[in-house]
């Protein structure tokens, strides 16, 4: 089976999962359109039970072609449900791509650009700014949109106050405020769509305990400071950690999802303290640095979180160690232009839209990673291959 078709069937499954939150889902998946009834949850439930459906209604011919051969970019969009813009004309959306400095990034942009040049080409103007995670700069770049009169704007909050009073102004101004991937402080938006970010450190952080029988001396890699993604994720990581006495958190470092970061600052902590037990990840492509980093100091491996990075999968396959990738798919780009345009069709959205975490344990990996394509490509993804190939050419 294809991959494809086996990240399909799991975003069926991940439907199903979003209205009954005791579930437990693994696997590396995408949403199946809107979730706006109970009959509709319970129809993809059965589709996903029955493993015979995909996020679209049901399988069609094309589908099955592509299945076969490569699947292009302009098959993929036309097999994809759309929203329908009902505005009768092409809406103003301002893009702020705020950081380009993971792969993560990187992939979150690459989405919400082939969505807008294909799915939705005959429904969005998209001006496009971009803020190198830096808050004075992010700052001018929403000024500059709300200047120049766009009806929406798309951004990934790098500081959850610094840009509060901007978005209100952006607000007042009649612009539609959709936060990608990251929140604020303070209620200056219309909708944000995201993950459970408490709820995405807690799951690792879990993970990690029951791994050490609840006992042992663990480091951690953490983000960017400022982002709310690093601060939520590292408070449900610590309401784990909390209730286990016997393990110790030797050290907090930030490596900004980033591979050389996190290998660097692995390799200090590494010589630093000569037992370490387990590594508590926000994920990136910083477990991957680790994981070097260990290699490198001929230290024996030890439990890892991680993110669903290909990269990671394949080493924990590779190293034959525990690992669980834990993820935040880059699909959620897409819904937030399907956010954009129910904005302005005057529909209701929800105000703040945040997604389950979503899981992929050891013992699944060799059904997900993806041998052929680039340790940077993300799991959680609905680009063709033939996209990811091309944007992760290494």
């Amino acid at each position: 089976m294809r991959k494809r078709n086996m990240i399909s069937k799991a975003a069926a499954m991940g439907l199903a999962v979003l209205t009954a939150a005791s579930l437990t889902l693994t696997g590396c998946s995408q949403p199946a359109g809107d979730k706006e009834t109970a009959q509709e949850t319970q129809q993809t439930a059965q589709a996903a039970e029955s493993e015979t459906q995909a996020p679209e209604a049901a399988q069609t011919q094309a589908e099955a072609d592509a299945d076969a051969g490569q699947t292009t970019a302009a098959q993929a969009a036309g097999e994809a449900a759309k929203v329908e813009n009902k505005t009768g004309k092409k809406i103003k959306v301002g893009y702020d791509i705020y950081f380009l400095g993971n792969s993560w990034s990187v992939q979150l942009y690459q989405e919400f650009k082939w969505n807008a040049e294909n799915l939705y080409k005959d429904d969005l103007e998209v001006t496009y700014v971009q803020s190198d995670n830096d808050v004075s700069k992010q700052i001018a770049n929403l000024e500059d949109l709300i200047a120049q009169g766009v009806d929406v704007i798309i951004t990934t909050p790098c500081d959850t106050t610094a840009i509060n009073s901007t978005l209100e102004e952006a607000m007042d101004a009649g612009i539609k405020v959709v936060l990608l991937c990251a929140t604020i402080d303070g209620d200056s938006y219309d909708t944000v769509v995201t993950v459970d970010e408490k709820d995405f450190g807690a799951t690792g952080a879990q993970w990690l305990a029951d791994q050490l029988d609840g006992k042992g001396n663990i480091v951690v890699l953490n983000g960017i400071s400022g982002f709310s993604s690093n601060t939520l994720r590292y408070e449900g990581a610590k309401s784990v950690f909390d209730k286990y006495p016997d393990i110790k958190v030797l050290a907090a470092e930030d490596a900004n999802w980033d591979y050389a970061a996190a290998k660097t600052v692995t390799s200090d902590l590494l010589a630093t303290y000569p037992e370490i037990d387990g590594v508590w990840s926000q994920g990136g492509a910083m477990t991957l640095g680790a994981i070097d980093s260990f290699k490198a100091a001929n230290r024996d491996m030890v439990p890892m979180t991680g993110e669903d990075n290909n990269g990671y999968l394949k080493a924990c396959l590779d190293n034959n160690m525990e690992g669980i990738a834990v993820s935040k798919p880059t699909w959620l780009a897409r819904v937030a232009i399907e956010s954009s345009i129910k904005l302005m069709n005057g529909e209701e959205v929800k105000k703040d839209d945040i997604y389950p975490v979503m899981t992929i344990k050891t013992e699944e990996m060799k059904d997900y990673v993806h041998a052929d394509l680039s340790d940077d490509v993300w799991c959680g993804t609905e680009l063709p291959e033939e996209i990811l190939k091309e944007v992760f050419s290494n």
